[in-house]
């Protein structure tokens, strides 16, 4: 029976079906072997799958990325982050890496991040002598930060289905999504020595650096009030991101950049955005829900128990199979269907569940950046005008350091749980 369900699934991947498509079916044809009274439950575990009121916040995210794109707060940050790094060589690519940070705290979308800095980077960074490719590839691997520094909607899906706390998850995301962009910093150095790349401006102007921060500021308060609200308890997910829409629509309106007659278009694209996220969650709880009756995640990890109880070894196989379950499928299905798995498996070893958590979410966004599936790489390449193949050579550096710098997370936890036990408390009584 199980060799059946992977042929529809694989068969489905290769014909190249949505991947809504191809988890609902996979879960039905899985439902249709064990019994056919599973059916009438269909309809209730894929509207199940949506009912819950963390996953509101997704669309008040995706509307605040189109106001802050329209209304040019984007320009602005970038502006002022040129002025901050361009007098370094190479300052254009550093740039990139910076402004993808501060727009993941705004965003919380690789993709969002990424297909704003395709329109606003590759022309200059053409310019001034980057391959076409090695800037699609950054931009790419940068947009991998959106679903990691808060606020993340990878974090809030993973506490809708596990229960983990999401101000955990995005207070224990800071340090990873900053070493990963340090990371990308040496990636791009050795880079920028071997092509003798130049720098934007010879020296930093303090008048101009002092007058690019001041028109940044309606933009850099977006995050602080995001992320600071949650942290403090002050705002919900949802509500936080409500009141980012809200200053996003300030912030356009403040720099006169934002034509109101605009708006219905921004929220349209939304719309699009947010119902296509919710029918891959609706039909994955699908697949997710039949093996869950069979019990396949169980099943899993007996298996892999049997083979060995070492806790190092037990934490590399998660990340070998990750990384291949990765390479393969949609980060949204992978979470679906592997995190029952391997959440249960963490437990068994005693690992600490937020570092699991934040383990596990790491590895699923470093899936959308690594070929074939990787769905970041896929939106970078039609934006940016690449094909998919030369990006995903040009990436293979990125992917490396992000994967070694997830990997020392994983056996070093305090790197990421020293935030969370200093200002939350986590793990005192």
């Amino acid at each position: 029976m199980f060799v059946i369900v992977l042929c529809v699934f694989f068969g489905l991947l290769l014909l190249g079906a949505p991947i809504a498509f191809v988890l609902g079916l996979t879960g039905i044809s899985h439902l249709a072997l064990m019994s056919f009274d599973y059916f009438s439950v269909i309809p209730q575990r894929m509207f199940a799958g949506i009912n819950i009121t963390s996953l509101t916040c997704i669309p008040f995210f995706i509307v605040a990325g189109e106001l802050m794109n329209g209304g040019g707060v984007t320009r602005k940050l970038l502006d002022f982050v040129m002025e901050v790094v361009g007098c370094i060589r190479g300052g254009l690519a550093y740039c990139t890496i910076f402004t993808a940070a501060l727009l993941s705290a705004i965003l919380g979308s690789s993709n969002a991040v990424s297909s704003i800095l395709c329109n606003v980077m590759i022309p200059d960074m053409e310019k001034t002598g980057y391959d076409k490719e090695f800037s699609g590839a950054l931009i790419a691997a940068a947009g991998m930060l959106g679903p990691i520094i808060p606020p993340s909607t990878t974090f809030i899906y993973y506490s809708v289905l596990t229960g983990c706390s999401v101000k955990m998850l995005f207070m224990a995301g800071i340090i990873p999504g900053i070493l990963i962009a340090l990371a990308y910093c040496v990636v791009v150095r050795v880079y920028i020595r071997k092509h003798d790349l130049p720098r934007v401006f010879d020296r930093i102007s303090l008048r101009r650096l002092l007058w690019s921060f001041v028109q940044a500021i309606p933009a850099l308060l977006v995050p602080v009030v995001i992320v600071g609200g949650v942290m403090a308890g002050i705002f919900t997910p949802t509500e936080s991101g409500a009141v980012a829409c809200f200053i996003a629509l300030i912030a356009g309106l403040i720099y006169k950049s934002l034509s109101l007659r605009e708006i219905p278009q921004m929220l349209l694209r939304a719309a699009k955005s947010s119902a296509s996220i919710m029918f891959i969650i609706a039909c994955g709880n699908i697949i997710g829900w039949s093996m869950a009756v069979d019990g396949i995640p169980v099943m899993i990890q007996n298996a892999i128990l049997s083979l060995t109880s070492n806790y190092y070894v037990i934490i590399a196989l998660m990340l070998v199979i990750l990384i291949i379950v990765g390479c393969l499928m949609e980060s949204t299905a992978a979470m679906l269907i592997f995190s029952t798995v391997f959440l249960g498996l963490a437990t068994a070893i005693g690992m600490d569940t937020l570092h699991f958590g934040l383990v596990f979410c790491l590895m699923l966004v470093l899936a959308l950046v690594t070929p074939p599936v990787g769905m970041t790489l896929f939106v970078t390449a039609n934006v940016a005008g690449l094909e998919v193949r030369s990006i995903s050579k040009a990436i293979i550096p990125f992917v490396g350091a992000a994967f070694l710098v997830i990997a020392l997370i994983a056996y070093f936890p305090s790197l990421a749980l020293c935030l969370p036990r200093l200002f939350l408390g986590y793990g005192t009584v």
